[in-house]
């Protein structure tokens, strides 16, 4: 699919995916024809969609710092 419908797809604007494409963040895309027109795979796009909610500690109770224990205190900062 082009830029504008990867962007209508993803709810973001068709800028906001050129900018993570030259910064190399953001989905995989493609080039494809002769004047090399940037593409998307709705594959790639869903794919991308499932990494980011993983990705986010909201989403992922393994990510989310309150579910990890406290690490005790080293003996040298106790007081005696």
């Amino acid at each position: 699919m082009a830029v504008k419908d990867a962007a209508d797809y993803l709810g973001l604007s068709p800028h906001t995916l050129y900018v993570w494409r030259h910064r190399r963040q953001g989905p995989p895309s493609f080039r494809m024809g002769p004047r090399g027109r940037v593409m998307y795979r709705v594959e790639a796009l869903d794919a991308w969609v499932r990494e980011q909610e993983q990705a986010d500690s909201r989403s992922n109770p393994a990510l989310n710092p309150l579910s990890v224990r406290p690490k005790e205190r080293s003996a040298r900062f106790t007081v005696a």
